[in-house]
């Protein structure tokens, strides 16, 4: 199994490490775990990609075919939707890949709504993977597109470190030419544009929308950390002090203070509509940093959508959280993001 340009590959080498086949994959998609016997002539691997449930395939390796042994039920229909990838260019000019999802017959005129989702941090990759609470959107004639930024773990260790850190900027920069992107290439505009991070990516969201508030209509920020020059005195957040930095250190504190989304912001600039959500029982990013963010955002911003804070009494960062909880808050943000753009 290999990762290549954020999607997987599964190859058949011979004992001595050399290519014998290149298996070919349902779609752009992730291999996500595969199984068989020492001695046995077949493969199963878990698959799935944004319009192909989770599934597992039986692959054998004497005739080289390959079935599909079962799949999570569900009316979804991949030849019903179109998964591309497409590739743009930074601020300084570093190709940066990202994925497109949308229903066949959608137009790229300029007028769709559209979800940006980026993370971007800790060397986690964002490959193609299958959420059922996008899918109204696809059907509302919505286009999901996620970006692969610097800082994750798509291109290898270089490609995370070049967005750590001192660095890290370049992530808020891949991201900002994605959103320039799409509306360049007619796939949305600006009043149709929304954008989605959580925890690491929360900070995403809080940067770029600090920094380019007239570029979105309307931001989710979930469970972020957004007042980086106190990041490390709560909770077990001193744990990230290699991937940010120490504010504490002079050096590191100029490149933090510099992006972080707490002290950018503006008396009297028109920040996009935002929900913040968070969690009273979070135990990784302190709620205190959507707390604080939002009431700074609503005493200051001049914008006519709306700052609204979401918070979860009976909920953490987010593993584990009970279905109940899991569909009340993707009510909330789904019915935030439609009434947003304009979405019937």
């Amino acid at each position: 199994e290999y990762m290549h340009h954020a999607t997987n590959q599964l190859k058949l080498l011979d004992q001595g490490g050399k290519l014998v086949e290149e298996i070919k994959l349902p779609a752009l998609g992730t291999i996500a775990g595969m199984g068989g016997e020492w001695d046995g002539d077949e493969v199963y691997f878990g698959f799935q990609s944004f319009a192909v449930a989770p599934s597992i395939y039986r692959l054998d390796l004497k005739t080289r075919k390959q079935e599909l042994w079962g799949r999570v039920e569900t009316p979804i229909k991949p030849e019903d939707y179109v998964v591309e990838q497409v590739k743009y260019q930074s601020k300084d000019g570093t190709v940066v890949p990202m994925f497109l999802t949308y229903k066949k017959g959608v137009k790229k005129d300029g007028t769709n709504p559209t979800l940006l989702y980026g993370y971007g941090g800790f060397n986690i990759s964002l490959t193609p993977t299958f959420a059922t609470t996008r899918f109204l959107f696809l059907e509302k004639g919505g286009v999901l597109a996620v970006a692969n930024l610097r800082g994750g773990g798509e291109y290898g260790e270089d490609w995370h470190r070049a967005g750590m850190l001192d660095k890290k900027q370049n992530t808020f920069d891949d991201f900002i030419a994605a959103a320039e992107w799409l509306i360049a290439n007619k796939v949305t505009n600006k009043n149709k544009l929304a954008i989605q991070g959580g925890s690491n990516g929360g900070l995403l969201m809080g940067a770029v929308t600090t920094q380019r508030p007239e570029l979105f209509q309307c931001v989710v920020c979930q469970v972020p950390l957004l007042d980086m020059t106190r990041f490390h005195k709560f909770l077990i957040a001193r744990l990230w002090i290699p991937e940010y930095g120490n504010p504490d250190k002079e050096d590191d504190f100029k490149w933090i203070h510099a992006y972080s989304p707490y002290q950018r912001v503006k008396e009297g600039t028109a920040y996009p509509a935002m929900l913040i959500t968070t969690a009273a029982s979070d135990s990784r990013v302190d709620p205190l940093h959507a707390r604080k963010m939002a009431a700074r955002l609503q005493a200051a911003s001049a914008g006519t959508g709306p700052i609204l804070l979401r918070q979860e009494t009976r909920a953490g960062h987010g593993a584990g959280k009970p279905r109940g909880l899991i569909l009340d808050e993707q009510t909330d943000i789904w019915s935030f993001v439609f009434a947003q753009l304009g979405v019937q």
